[in-house]
């Protein structure tokens, strides 16, 4: 997939971000990794996503206050992944910049969904855990071809050093792709405490920081909440309505109760239906409150209260 090394060397010294964004897309494409052998050997994700961000851009230090001090902003986790590395010195990073994706779920896998209301489809458990494997595989990719051009690079949510951490009011990780995600201005968060972007809420998103100087994506949403009807309006609010652990509600999504249903409830039920070893991978994904509602698959536009059609 990387073509001739000379040509492709000058590519990215010409446009790195350019370079970099048709290589990541080019992989998702061919790599045979992103098919679901079970299903026809179907792609697990469609075309993606790709932003950049400025790795001292002071929103980091904003999600360091608002999330709290373990919170890793980039510069912090390539200095980590030097450091573990012992390899040279963590304050001479000139540059450091953000590669931000977002992986949208196939079409196939989201219609999987909207006749279940209790739990996943075999087809969505599928691309849960064997789609954790592609993103694992798919950073690995842009690390090794960054590093082959003499740069610094990690990808945080894969790294060593990764945690999710155990808070009074719930669970909070040292790296958030979503979050990422919105500061390479790919979209903004939910009611459900998704992600919603221009291909919509059904998807993943991951990102590898570097030591490259990349041009950042501009954020072109006027805040946080744009994307989501519910914030807008409150002219939405199926994601309350599909979740079957009522989890959410309109003061947000309850990490804890919906966890507690996933692994408890929900595996149980599909342990019921015989399911052990056909349907659940070493991940479990639940994905309802991500299918059937607006924002499955785009920004929805404004529901117009005086016809109910959409503006």
């Amino acid at each position: 997939m990387e073509g001739n090394p000379k040509s492709n060397g000058e590519l990215f010294e010409a446009n790195p971000s350019l370079f970099l964004e048709k290589l990541i897309k080019d992989f998702v494409v061919e790599s045979p990794s992103n098919r679901l052998p079970a299903f026809d050997n179907d792609p697990i994700f469609d075309g993606p996503l790709v932003g950049f961000a400025d790795g001292d851009n002071p929103i980091f230090g904003d999600y360091k206050a608002m999330i709290g001090d373990f919170y890793l902003t980039p510069r912090e986790a390539l200095r980590m992944h030097l450091k573990g590395k012992e390899k040279g010195d963590q304050k001479q990073l000139p540059n450091v910049s953000i590669i931000s994706w977002i992986l949208p779920i196939m079409y196939g896998t989201r219609l999987s969904l909207h006749t279940e209301t209790i739990m996943t489809s075999l087809r969505w458990n599928h691309t849960r855990w064997q789609g954790e494997a592609f993103m694992k595989e798919l950073a690995k990719y842009v690390i090794n071809l960054l590093e082959s051009r003499g740069y610094q690079a990690v990808a945080p949510s894969f790294a060593n050093f990764f945690e999710i951490k155990e808070l009074p009011n719930g669970l909070a990780s040292i790296w958030s792709e979503r979050h990422i995600a919105y500061a390479a201005g790919l979209g903004t968060f939910s009611l459900n405490d998704g992600f919603i972007t221009p291909r919509g809420i059904a998807m993943r998103c991951g990102s590898v920081v570097c030591d490259v100087a990349l041009p950042p994506s501009p954020r072109v949403y006027p805040n946080h909440l744009a994307n989501c009807l519910f914030y807008r309006d409150s002219s939405c609010g199926l994601c309350m309505e599909r979740c079957p652990a009522h989890a959410i509600s309109e003061q947000g999504h309850d990490k804890k109760r919906c966890l507690e249903f996933l692994f408890k409830e929900q595996k149980a039920i599909l342990q019921e239906r015989g399911g052990e070893e056909g349907f659940m991978g070493p991940y479990l994904g639940c994905g309802l409150c991500q299918t059937k509602v607006s924002c499955e698959d785009r920004i929805p536009a404004i529901i117009s209260h005086e016809d109910g059609s959409r503006g």
